[in-house]
């Protein structure tokens, strides 16, 4: 623990040096908006490790991680506002307020019972008044829609079985032919279909941004093997006709 919290005080003291007057150019330029893109990238890139159980790549993603969390706390130290102790205290103070369980005087017998009472605390804390209430508008599309129905469903607002959403599929992909007449919301009722399916995901405890990616990386390499394989006969993709294509695509699926 004596090593952890010398090797944790150095990153913090090294973030604090490329801040400082001798710093790096690039690092003093930085701001909490301009390092938005790399939170999440990094974030994503973490997510690709654990998919692929690549645990060396996970360490090196989750350091990098930890550096955008300390070099938030390092801006936000600067401009007087919080630094990295206050993130720290609040953190560990909010991990025993939420786990009275563990460190205060209830029990708690499943992980759903432990679930639940975490929302009624977190809720308790927020003063919120309205089950959708702290679900971030800036999540992605998928994760969002998956979190307002799984806050919905918290509450028995709900379908009473999977059954229930996939009738709800099948009526918004007969709703789809209201597009093809003039004033169709396309839009609109393509994403009801996108989020009926999301909801489908949820009853059936899949992740719907995973699954998404999976299939897209899936048909990436199917795409790179067509490719590929027309290279070697001597072709480009775009010059064969649509009977060759199919082909090649039929091979790729074996691969």
């Amino acid at each position: 623990m004596d090593k952890t919290r010398k090797l944790f005080g150095e990153l913090v003291e090294i973030m604090a040096v490329l801040r400082g007057p001798q710093g790096c150019p690039w690092d003093k330029e930085q701001t909490h908006r301009s390092l938005k893109p790399y939170l999440i990238e990094e974030a994503y890139e973490a997510v690709e490790a654990i998919d692929r159980e690549d645990f060396a790549h996970l360490q090196e993603e989750l350091g990098d991680i930890l550096l955008q969390i300390v070099f938030h706390a390092q801006l936000a130290s600067e401009e007087k506002k919080f630094g990295i102790s206050e993130i720290l205290t609040e953190l560990i103070s909010k991990l025993k307020r939420r786990h009275p369980h563990i460190f205060g005087g209830t029990e708690a017998t499943s992980a759903e019972e432990v679930r639940i009472r975490w929302e009624e605390i977190k809720k308790e804390e927020k003063g919120r008044d309205g089950a959708l209430q702290g679900v971030s508008r800036a999540l992605p599309a998928l994760l969002y829609a998956l979190s307002l129905q799984d806050r919905a469903a918290r509450v028995g607002f709900d379908w009473p079985s999977t059954e229930g959403v996939t009738m709800k599929i099948r009526e918004e992909l007969d709703e789809l032919e209201t597009i093809e007449r003039p004033g169709g919301e396309t839009e609109e009722e393509l994403g009801d279909i996108f989020f009926s399916l999301v909801n489908l995901c949820r009853r059936l405890r899949v992740d719907p941004e995973l699954a998404l990616r999976k299939t897209a990386e899936k048909f990436s390499q199917r795409f790179a093997y067509m490719e590929n394989s027309a290279s070697a006969e001597g072709k480009s993709l775009s010059e064969m006709s649509l009977e060759e294509k199919d082909k090649l695509w039929d091979e790729a699926k074996k691969v």
